[in-house]
């Protein structure tokens, strides 16, 4: 192969990809920011609770008691899970490539979703997770991460109409 291909080549593969997961990554940071913001609300009163103690990250522990929207906090926290959701929706969309077909889409977002849970809480430092746990209740992560898994999913299905890939039966190199 010439070395002159190469560019090319990791380009057709590797844009494509990084547009769709921009989609799907922002699709599942919206939805399941919502599912936080209203069992935030349920638990302590407040929206924007949850999405402020992803801030921790740049603020410290203090970040995670933080219940008024802020610069500071709210969009920091979201800003910290929207980068978060694109980084998985870019191992999900590696994981379907260029599959349409829609279980297997649900499947992987799932898998994804379930995956992303214990990285977050289990593997990564408590410094680094995002710190939904210490203003939702343990249903409501339950539902925050299903909602994370619905968004990846239905981004997914929403990229491939937008952006477009390889239709089933196409050739594959």
């Amino acid at each position: 192969m010439p070395a002159n291909s190469r560019p090319s080549s990791w380009r057709r593969q590797w844009v494509p990809l990084a547009k769709r997961a921009f989609v799907s990554g922002s699709v599942a940071s919206v939805v399941s920011t919502l599912v936080i913001s209203l069992c935030g609300r349920r638990r302590s009163g407040s929206l924007s609770a949850g999405t402020n103690a992803t801030s921790h990250w740049l603020w410290g522990d203090r970040a995670r008691h933080r219940a008024q929207p802020s610069l500071r906090h709210t969009a920091v926290g979201y800003a910290i899970h929207h980068a978060s959701s694109v980084f998985w929706a870019v191992l999900h969309e590696r994981a379907v490539r260029n599959r349409h077909d829609s279980l297997a889409i649900a499947s992987s977002a799932g898998a994804i979703a379930a995956v992303a849970y214990v990285v977050d809480y289990h593997v990564v430092p408590r410094r680094l997770n995002p710190g939904f746990e210490s203003r939702l209740s343990p249903p409501a992560m339950l539902a925050t991460y299903s909602a994370f898994g619905a968004g990846l999913g239905l981004g997914a299905l929403i990229a491939r109409r937008v952006i477009g890939g390889q239709r089933p039966g196409a050739s594959r190199r």
